[in-house]
């Protein structure tokens, strides 16, 4: 059977406050983790990502599931738990936040994942990145037309605009669960960030620090390291947060 360790880092960066939230909810049989980063501009971002962490865990806990399209129905009950939490001309009036979430099954090691927004799920392995989520952003739909560069993604202007998050109607909601499950295998990563890590470090970066990391949370000791010194010269920057996930063992099924 797979067994695992987790590390969380979650820091304000050069805000005032965090609005990213994250946690981990762990069974006999799977480990779900979910990261969620509020929508700064929007008011209540605290407290939306607070909200779609605490959702999501509690939801899935009461009925575990590997399956994606249960796991999206999940992130729809979410998405209503934050709209929910509103409160008409308060300030949760419009409130927002992106998330992603990995479940694993220890026994048969399938992996699957949902989010919603420009947080991200990286899968490495052998410290090279095998997949990673495709935002739901302006920039994405940019990318994805070839209008921009990959190289040119974390330099664009309007690179914080979102094309989805969760706090929409429902009928306006663009989330995405991985098909099929993926297999993995002793030694996987995963890690969860939100937009304030991938900003800064590229995909060549985080290989290099896992590659010469030797726990989880050595590694993102070190991704931080890197954020601080790209955001050293810059009076505002976003809070940055990072789930990271290290599997070990054989999967018995």
């Amino acid at each position: 059977m797979l067994t695992f360790n987790v590390a969380i880092l979650s820091k304000p960066g050069g805000r005032q406050y965090n609005e990213d939230a994250c946690g981990h909810w762990a069974s006999a049989r799977h480990l779900c983790c979910v990261l969620a980063d509020g929508a700064g501009g929007h008011g209540g971002g605290d407290i939306a990502s607070r909200l779609a962490v605490t959702s999501l865990l509690t939801g899935f806990a009461q009925a575990p599931t590997n399956d994606g399209a249960e796991l999206l129905a999940l992130l729809r009950q979410v998405n209503q738990a934050v709209l929910d939490g509103r409160e008409p001309g308060g300030a949760r009036k419009d409130m927002h936040t992106t998330v992603v979430g990995l479940v694993i099954d220890v026994v048969t090691g399938r992996a699957d994942w949902t989010h919603c927004g420009d947080s991200r799920l990286y899968w490495f392995r052998n410290s090279s990145m095998l997949e990673h989520t495709r935002d739901h952003s302006y920039v994405q739909g940019l990318l994805d037309a070839g209008l921009i560069r990959e190289d040119e993604v974390r330099s664009q202007p309007k690179r914080s605009v979102l094309c989805s998050a969760l706090g929409q109607p429902q009928e306006e909601l663009d989330a995405t669960a991985s098909f099929p499950s993926r297999q993995v295998n002793n030694g996987d990563v995963f890690l969860l960030c939100s937009d304030g890590v991938w900003e800064y470090l590229t995909d060549d970066m985080l290989e290099r620090s896992l590659l010469q990391a030797a726990t989880p949370q050595d590694w993102l000791e070190d991704l931080e390291t890197m954020i601080q010194e790209a955001t050293r010269s810059k009076t505002s920057y976003d809070n940055y947060s990072a789930l990271a996930v290290w599997l070990h063992g054989t999967p018995t099924l």
